[in-house]
Parts: C-alpha cells; structure tokens; sequence
C-alpha cells in the first residue's frame, strides 16, 4: 500500500521546485496522490478494510488543504500541477 523510496523520489524529482525540494506544495501533492491511487487499488479488492478507508480520506482531506493553499498563493502553479497530475477532469 505504502509507495517505495525509489518511487517517491521519483516523484520528488519530477515535481520539485528547486534543487532539494521535499516541501514544496507540488512534492506534497504529488506524493499524496500516488498514496490515494495505492489505497484506491487496495480497496477493490479489500473492500471491508474499514480501518485504511479512514486513512485514505485523511489524504484526500490533506491533499484538499494542500491544494487550495496553492491555489490562493499562485493559481498558475495550482493550474499547472493539477494539469500535470490529472487531478480534474
């Protein structure tokens, strides 16, 4: 369920912002929509896993934060990450 330290710094280093970025907003985001994609999969399998289900709104709540927090310093960041990760339809 949990994504592999390869895994993640791959995504942190495609999204970061600068050389060494693990905080940004996009690093955070992109890092958590891996983790729901992860959970989403788990739970078609396990759909009685009651327990993880809470964890996985958690994210989604997180995630949420994140990105209107984004959106409210820089919509043209917000734009483009949700671009680049296929956040909206």
């Amino acid at each position: 369920m949990s994504i592999t330290a390869e895994r993640k710094a791959e995504l942190i280093k495609d999204n970061a912002r600068h050389e060494g970025d693990t905080g940004s907003p996009e690093v955070q985001v992109a890092i958590l929509t891996e983790r729901i994609a992860n959970l989403t999969e788990h739970f078609k399998t396990h759909n009685k896993d009651n327990h993880s289900r809470r964890g996985l709104l958690m994210l989604v709540n997180t995630r949420r934060s994140l990105l209107d927090y984004l959106k409210k310093i820089d919509v043209s960041r917000y734009a483009a990450l949700i671009a680049k990760l296929g956040l909206r339809k």
